[in-house]
């Protein structure tokens, strides 16, 4: 199966010959995968080298011109070296660009710290206006990113090597009802619907998926809404998307947990699947927080009765 960055290479690839508007633009991370089509159209394909200040600056010259550019590196060269671009470059000059990170969280633990982004979702949200897509499959990649080059606005497209075992029907804007349940709701970001769909499989919840988390699908939500007790599951910074239940549910008292990584920095590289478990984003880990959550309503009721 392709991951989730070949797909995005791939179609955007065909994308350039059919789409005169749409640009690519690297910062030499994902260049070589974009030679062919820099053959065809070397006046749309651009590596800036490793420059990823200037790779937000062009873009967001391009976007100035009506093109609709795509800007492609990993997650922390994308979002958080050149966060003050971002700001200025393309928000505070209100054009429309669709970033494309690789790398999730801690997808290349061997590079070290450098390559580990898991607050990118988090500092998006200090900014006005993004669309984020979480894909959790390569074929919801391909959607989202569709979505993304037609759209207008800024949009960033968070894609990741850890992928679901199989695809989910997404729309891009709206939560995926996966099954409901009357002791809470549980919210699946992107890849982590495998693992959060095995530790509540005993469990009488609302799994709901998420593929595009901004903006924050409130009406779902509130329309699924049984127990007002929510579990958000996001592959990345935990916490990140509390608020935004919260606002959600601002009229119905409620209890709202964030699990996600952890901001505690682990110091030995290991492999994905060991920060997976250190995080506590595994599915035997998922299990036995979300049991504790929401355990403790039932006891609270308990003593109440």
């Amino acid at each position: 199966m392709e991951t989730m960055r070949e797909r995005f290479e791939r179609v955007t690839s065909e994308l350039l010959d059919s789409n005169p508007r749409l640009a690519v633009v690297t910062a030499d991370i994902g260049a070589s995968a974009f030679a062919p089509a820099r053959e065809r159209h070397r006046d749309r394909v651009i590596n800036l080298g490793i420059r990823e200040q200037l790779l937000i600056g062009v873009t967001s010259g391009l976007a100035l011109t009506g093109m609709r550019p795509v800007a492609h590196t990993f997650a922390p060269f994308l979002v958080e070296r050149p966060f003050e671009q971002i700001k200025l470059d393309i928000v505070h000059q209100g054009v429309g660009a669709v970033l494309v990170s690789a790398g999730g969280s801690y997808d290349y633990p061997f590079y070290g710290r450098t390559h580990l982004a898991p607050g990118d979702v988090a500092l998006l949200d200090t900014l006005p206006g993004w669309t984020v897509h979480v894909p959790g499959h390569p074929d919801e990649a391909e959607v989202l990113l569709r979505d993304a080059i037609a759209a207008t606005g800024p949009v960033y497209v968070r894609l990741s090597l850890p992928a679901n075992a199989s695809p989910i029907g997404v729309r891009p804007g709206e939560f995926t009802v996966l099954r409901t349940g009357r002791a809470g709701t549980v919210i699946a970001v992107g890849p982590v619907a495998d693992a959060v769909l095995a530790a509540v499989a005993h469990l009488d919840v609302t799994v709901l998926y998420a593929a595009t988390i901004r903006p924050f699908d409130a009406a779902t939500l509130r329309a699924t809404l049984v127990r007002p007790d929510v579990v958000m599951v996001e592959p990345y910074l935990a916490g990140t998307s509390v608020s935004f239940v919260a606002e959600a549910l601002s009229d119905i008292p409620h209890r709202v947990i964030g699990l996600g990584v952890g901001r505690e920095e682990l110091r030995r590289y290991g492999t994905p699947a060991e920060h997976e478990a250190a995080h506590g984003l595994d599915a035997a880990s998922l299990r036995t927080r979300i049991e504790g959550f929401l355990a403790m309503t039932s006891s609270a009721a308990a003593v109440s009765a």
